[in-house]
């Protein structure tokens, strides 16, 4: 089989404002294998049985090829995202008991309230502004505050919270071609930092108990006992990183689209009923999370191809979710779109666990936005990108504001 290049230009920058028509390649190459070896994966059909196989593994030990950047603290600290089951169920299921149902069905509807205070502080910040960073002024500062509340970190430690994240998620990309060494390595420390920091804030808790998440692990821990140290350095930090990275991205790119389409922005404000749907089809059309990197476990078919044991496997997750073979005009943004079940947030025993604490606050957020942004106009179109083509979404989205605009 020849090699392929369509990795190395998907995530070249250069295409991060429209991969779109890369996906479009890929899908017609059906499995494409890549310069360095990989497998790229492009087509719903084909994604989602994959993620529905347990041949196929989230942990990258698996890897015929040694996995570098990592020092052997670092292997100490793997959340459940990166683990399959039996492990994974374990682990996910210690650290849902305080987010969510069975144990505690009502934390995420609990926080809107707050969400929608915290959303209204931000609109109130930007009366008056004729020129507004949607990022840094309203789509980081929401999730952000919300999922440092919610575990229970201070606001004070929010800014070096930031730049841990920064460099974790960066860690995560994929880069092809690149020797990502150093980037791993740095996210390996940023990760044991962050996880450190985590573990000493919840200990400061244990046996004086508020209403919080890492509180909750130290003292509520249910009938599977309590994490490891190292499992509570892990997976604390996969909710914090999570937690707001995606939805920053989410929003933002919501925010985006809706700049460009006028006539559904301002639909929208006519039938803010349809907000939900509208968030579901921003998950499809435009969503935070572009590709999820998977080992195979043995060897497997797909479309006529066979995925080694071992070898590196990209799925293309954005790509999955405008496939015309599932998804009818899949290339254009309709806001009351039917049967959307899009791949925005995964699919499997993965699926994501933030996903209804997302939603709530994609939805407050963007429903906030709708007047500022039916009087606002785009700075620059494209925006400047974030460069991880993992974790797609604008790193500014500077917009200008008529003085007499509404900013509710």
């Amino acid at each position: 089989m020849a090699f392929d290049t369509l990795l190395e230009r998907i995530t070249d920058y250069a295409n991060r404002p429209d991969p779109y028509p890369l996906y479009a390649e890929l899908r017609a190459a059906g499995v494409a294998r890549q310069t360095d070896g990989s497998y790229l994966i492009g087509g719903y059909h084909d994604i989602v049985a994959l993620l529905h196989d347990p041949r196929i593994s989230s942990d990258r030990r698996h890897r015929a090829a040694p996995y570098r950047g990592l020092s052997e603290d670092d292997e100490l600290l793997v959340p459940f995202i990166r683990l399959d089951d039996p492990e994974h169920h374990r682990l996910r299921s210690k650290a849902m008991r305080p987010f969510g149902p069975p144990h505690s069905p009502g934390r995420i509807d609990a926080l809107r309230g707050e969400i929608a205070r915290i959303t209204e502080e931000l609109v109130d910040g930007l009366r008056g502004r004729t020129r507004i960073d949607i990022v840094d002024d309203f789509a980081y500062p929401l999730p952000v505050t919300v999922i440092c509340r919610l575990l229970g970190v201070p606001r004070e430690d929010e800014p070096v919270f930031r730049d841990w994240s920064t460099t974790i998620v960066d860690a995560f990309d994929v880069r092809s071609g690149e020797d990502a060494a150093k980037r791993q390595l740095a996210g390996a420390q940023a990760r044991t930092q962050m996880g450190h920091y985590l573990v000493e804030l919840a200990e400061r808790r244990r046996g004086r108990p508020t209403d919080d998440m890492l509180s909750a692990f130290v003292n509520d821990p249910g009938p599977a006992g309590e994490f490891t140290r190292e499992e509570l350095a892990a997976n604390g930090t996969l909710l914090l990183v999570a937690g707001h990275e995606t939805t920053v991205n989410l929003i933002t790119n919501g925010a985006l689209t809706l700049l460009r389409h006028p006539d559904q922005r301002d639909r929208l404000r006519r039938e803010p009923e349809l907000m939900p749907a509208a968030v579901e089809e921003l998950l499809r059309y435009e969503p935070p999370v572009h590709l999820l990197p998977r080992v195979p476990l043995a060897h497997i078919d797909v479309a006529g191809t066979t995925l080694p044991k071992g070898v590196p496997v990209v799925l293309a997750l954005a790509s999955g979710s405008r496939d015309p073979k599932r998804f009818r005009d899949p290339d254009r943004f309709a806001p009351a779109r039917q049967d959307n079940q899009h791949l925005g947030f995964g699919s499997g025993i993965h699926l994501c666990y933030g996903a209804p604490l997302a939603r709530i606050e994609a939805q407050t957020a963007l429903s906030a936005l709708l007047p500022l942004l039916g009087a606002a106009t785009l700075v620059e179109d494209p925006p400047p990108y974030r460069h991880s083509a993992l974790l797609r979404g604008p790193r500014h989205l500077p917009i200008e504001v008529p003085p007499s605009a509404p900013a509710t």
